[in-house]
């Protein structure tokens, strides 16, 4: 499929299931959102006291931020998951369901879990390499006279390396959840094989559909939010509308990515879907 092709099938899938998208945010999101506007409520009403409290009991705070950070990485997981599974079942041909997905989610949160933890300490340590190669070129340059050249082609080239490497390991989460893997680190190898010679296509994927569903959308809320004013009234409302935009576009992400894994394993596997439509079947 040609990328038109790959977002044409994404926007259509998501149009099609966009019901079973919200409940599954919904059932996910519901309880730990209820918890969070109950102890900002709390805070909110008296903030004097809530950063006495804060004060008071730091390790508490740290405790309950951690906790909090960990409670959403395993939502997001789990929404992750189960969205790639209505879309396999959409684009499959089967019929997909709310108890389906989250059961399937739920069946893969650990090595998605892992996976993400390795995904993170991986962007970490290429940013700390990226940060020192581009201050090593700076300051050979400014030793040859021409420092304002190897600043720039420096930060070009960590900026394709890093592009050039993600684009590699974007489609882990996808082999994840629809390969049977011995352990959940062959990801990395399998979406590197996947996306071998196909990375600018998984690049410009990822950035139409973002450009579409943050880049504009944060662009239109910025421009509403400065011509009301700061003091408006409506102001909390849009970072309320905000957050409910970011939830309401998540899906079509994971759409566009499942499609264009599905594209690639057929072109360069000959996979037959047939085949996988029945394993997505059994589970």
């Amino acid at each position: 499929m040609q990328l038109g092709e790959i977002l044409d099938g994404s926007f259509s899938i998501y149009r099609r299931h966009f019901g079973l998208f919200m409940r599954l945010s919904l059932v996910l999101i519901c309880t730990p959102a209820v918890v969070g506007v109950y102890f900002a409520t709390r805070a909110l009403s008296n903030p004097i006291g809530a950063a006495n409290w804060v004060q008071e009991h730091v390790a508490a705070t740290i405790g309950f931020g951690l906790l909090v950070l960990f409670v959403w990485i395993l939502i997001s997981l789990l929404l992750k998951a189960g969205t790639i599974r209505i879309i396999s079942d959409s684009y499959l041909g089967n019929e997909p369901s709310l108890g389906a997905a989250l059961q399937f989610g739920t069946a893969r949160i650990m090595p998605l879990l892992l996976v993400a933890i390795c995904k993170t300490l991986l962007i970490f340590v290429l940013y700390i390499a990226m940060a020192i190669a581009v201050a090593v070129m700076g300051v050979i340059g400014r030793l040859l006279g021409v420092g304002a050249l190897f600043l720039f082609l420096g930060v070009i080239g960590a900026l394709w390396l890093f592009a050039y490497v993600l684009c590699g390991y974007g489609l882990t989460s996808m082999v994840v959840v629809l390969e049977d893997l011995v352990s959940a680190f062959d990801a990395f190898g399998r979406s590197a094989q996947l996306t071998r010679d196909s990375r600018l296509k998984v690049f410009f994927t990822w950035l139409v559909i973002v450009i579409f569903t943050n880049i504009l959308p944060s662009i239109v809320v910025f421009g509403i939010s400065a011509l009301v004013g700061p003091e408006s009234p409506v102001q909390p409302f849009l970072s309320l509308g905000t957050i409910v935009l970011g939830v309401v576009l998540a899906p079509i992400l994971p759409c566009a990515l499942t499609l264009l894994y599905y594209d690639l394993r057929v072109r360069r596997e000959a996979f037959d879907l047939e085949i996988l439509s029945e394993r997505l079947g059994t589970r």
